[in-house]
């Protein structure tokens, strides 16, 4: 982080119901992603949460 930009390594992704995959947000750190994850799957929709980190190797797409 030695060029000034931000690092989000950390992604929440969302499933439907009918199998289709959503990145919903990207965060700092695992505490925060998975916060966000948790809040999200306390509504009691169907929906499946859950917290991935990007590697150096992936391209950040869902599925």
């Amino acid at each position: 982080m030695n060029d000034g930009t931000v690092t989000l390594p950390w992604l929440v992704f969302r499933q439907d119901d009918n199998g289709n995959r959503y990145r919903v947000g990207r965060y700092a750190t695992r505490a925060e992603a998975q916060k966000i994850a948790d809040t999200l799957d306390g509504r009691g929709h169907q929906q499946l949460y859950w917290v991935e980190k990007l590697g150096p190797n992936a391209t950040g797409a869902a599925g």
